[in-house]
């Protein structure tokens, strides 16, 4: 019986990949430089810090630059562009579906806390049981920490819950949980590596969420 539901967040409840990519993508074309779509596929997923976009723009310039103008720039170009950005579809059905089944709902996330709050105040979704973010363990996914934190605060163990992913980083972090995984392939990542999923849906939209929690063992 699914006693809980467990979404990632970026990519997953919103497009964030997008806004993330082309924020840092002009930051670099103003240096005259390319910020590849193949590169950036291999960060997506990853916590904080797997990644530092300055440092590789310092590295192929071979200068110091000012790290601190650079990342302001990128977080007012990203702020603006994440206006735009809509929950994605099913979010809110499947939202709704596991509240009236009394499903316990959370949230797993590589990124920071404030990003990920800041923002699901923004798009109005409110309400979960718990929140675990990258701020919250030891290690990021694809390590499992994150997801084993959320089900223990959710009170539910992992034969018990559906996780929601939309990179191959969360999936892995998400079985090495022991959990029923779907998986959402994200708009720049559709050809990622999802062999480890249970269920791979285009979208939430595509399925009800009673038809995927009766997937999972009684």
């Amino acid at each position: 019986m699914v006693r809980g539901l467990v979404f990632d967040f970026d990519g997953l409840i919103v497009d964030s990949e997008k806004p993330v990519y082309r924020a840092w993508a002009e930051v670099y074309g103003l240096h005259g430089e390319d910020l590849s779509l193949d590169l950036w596929r291999t960060v997506i997923g990853h916590g904080p810090g797997f990644f530092d976009p300055v440092a590789e723009l310092e590295r192929r310039l071979g200068a110091t630059l000012d790290g601190e103008a650079l990342r302001a720039r990128y977080r007012a170009r990203q702020l603006q562009l994440m206006e735009a950005e809509l929950i994605l579809p099913g979010v809110r059905e499947w939202e709704a579906e596991a509240r009236g089944m009394g499903v316990r709902l959370g949230v797993a996330s590589n990124s920071r806390r404030a990003w990920v709050t800041g923002n699901l105040e923004r798009l109005g979704l409110d309400g979960w049981h718990c929140i675990r973010c990258f701020d919250d363990v030891g290690r990021p996914k694809p390590a499992p920490d994150v997801y084993l934190a959320v089900i223990e605060c959710l009170g539910v163990g992992p034969h018990e819950a559906i996780a929601v992913e939309d990179s191959s980083s969360g999936l892995q972090a998400a079985k090495a949980a022991g959990l029923f995984c779907v998986a959402v392939p994200g708009s720049l990542t559709p050809d990622a590596d999802y062999s480890q999923a249970d269920l791979v849906l285009g979208s939430l939209a595509d399925r009800p969420f009673t038809e995927v929690a009766a997937l999972v063992g009684p």
